[in-house]
């Protein structure tokens, strides 16, 4: 009897132990954190349970899953998986509206619930950039807009200029639960941005990586011309080109080819294609100043270039050698040197004499006091010393 007794206690503790931590445990979740279109996995978990019931509800309280037991018509709701220890749901298509706190409830005396934050991540549409049509002219105020909208949190615009980052002005409107974000950059055009890309990249934590869009400008401007030539020493009997150098946009067309400000010369040699000009056969009459002329709607410009053919054979006779010159320069630099040297030698030697002139006398005295009178440096005997400077 008393054994009997034993045992039935011993058992009554366990249950009561077992209820009492059925009553005190609190369901187990997770915040989740997915991309606007993708699918939410919403789990709820308790570690023992004695077949209470489960169950999870929307931000707005509304029951979704009562165990197995489907509560909301909702296409996209569907349930992954009902036990006494687990409630797991899956959401489809998750839209913004869907964000918020879920509740899961376990059903004990009293009811036991935790709180899971489901975050759905706006995903930012491709940029557009707006405010520039082509071309613009040199000198024009351009405003270049890039525009995303739909993310959520705010997107991150950056501009750059080529491949250098430039910075813009940033204006984050909200539309609903997600964000418009605007980004725009101002400046006055010149030739050196005509064919450069402007591109607007967005950045977002739902992307992998940035979205971007590039803009090109076309950029009008006045032409500047110049004029190249194939030989550095024109001379007799050479072929030699001239070629006018245009730049601008539009590229200026046509060239205009004259010769000391008349019409070139009606030779077989001068031939004008384009922008070159060719003789075939340089000879003296073919000196001179050489122009050519272009234009387009913006404005005009001209270069200049003075032509004088050299004799070969006078080239040669009388021409500069660089050697021969080189050499003399050595030859004057180097006698400079020596110059130098004797003239440093001679001047030492002078001083040296003076100095030793200047106790001559000295040497053939008896004593000390007829060294200091015989002495050419005495004050009594002495010549008064002259110096000179040089």
């Amino acid at each position: 009897m008393i054994v009997k007794q034993y045992l039935m206690f011993i058992l009554y503790s366990l249950c009561a132990s077992v209820f009492k931590g059925i009553q005190g445990q609190y369901p187990i979740t997770q915040n989740v954190t997915v991309v606007e279109g993708a699918t939410a996995n919403m789990t709820c978990r308790v570690d023992y349970n004695d077949n209470t019931s489960l169950q999870w509800s929307n931000p707005a309280q509304q029951t979704l899953f009562f165990g197995d037991k489907k509560a909301l018509r909702d296409h996209r709701i569907e349930l992954v998986r009902a036990s006494s220890q687990e409630l797991t749901i899956r959401i489809n298509d998750v839209s913004l509206s869907d964000e918020g706190l879920y509740t899961c409830s376990l059903f004990t005396m009293p009811v036991r619930t935790t709180k899971a934050f489901l975050t759905v991540l706006g995903v930012p549409g491709r940029p557009e950039i707006t405010g520039f049509t082509k071309p613009a002219m040199e000198g024009d105020v351009v405003t270049l807009t890039c525009t995303t909208s739909g993310s959520k949190p705010a997107a991150t615009i950056r501009w750059f200029r080529n491949d250098k980052e430039v910075q813009g002005t940033k204006e984050v409107n909200a539309t609903g639960k997600s964000f418009t974000v605007r980004s725009s950059l101002q400046f006055q055009v010149d030739k050196r941005d005509d064919g450069v890309a402007y591109t607007c990249s967005v950045e977002h934590v739902s992307l992998s990586k940035p979205y971007m869009t590039t803009e090109v400008l076309e950029v009008h401007y006045a032409p500047h011309l110049e004029i190249t030539h194939s030989l550095i020493i024109p001379q007799e009997g050479q072929y030699f080109k001239l070629e006018c150098v245009s730049i601008g946009n539009p590229i200026p067309e046509p060239v205009e080819w004259s010769k000391d400000g008349g019409e070139l010369p009606d030779i077989e040699r001068m031939i004008v294609e384009g922008r070159e000009l060719t003789i075939t056969t340089l000879n003296k009459t073919d000196n001179g100043t050489y122009r050519c002329e272009a234009s387009n709607h913006l404005g005009s410009s001209s270069a200049e270039y003075i032509l004088f053919v050299y004799d070969p054979n006078a080239l040669g006779q009388h021409g500069p050698d660089h050697a021969l010159i080189g050499g003399v320069v050595a030859v004057v630099v180097f006698i400079t040197l020596c110059l130098i040297i004797v003239l440093g030698r001679y001047l030492a030697r002078h001083k040296g004499t003076y100095l030793t002139h200047e106790a001559k006398g000295a040497e053939d005295a008896p004593d000390a006091d007829t060294a200091i009178i015989n002495a050419e440096g005495n004050h009594v005997h002495a010549e008064e010393k002259k110096e000179y400077f040089i």
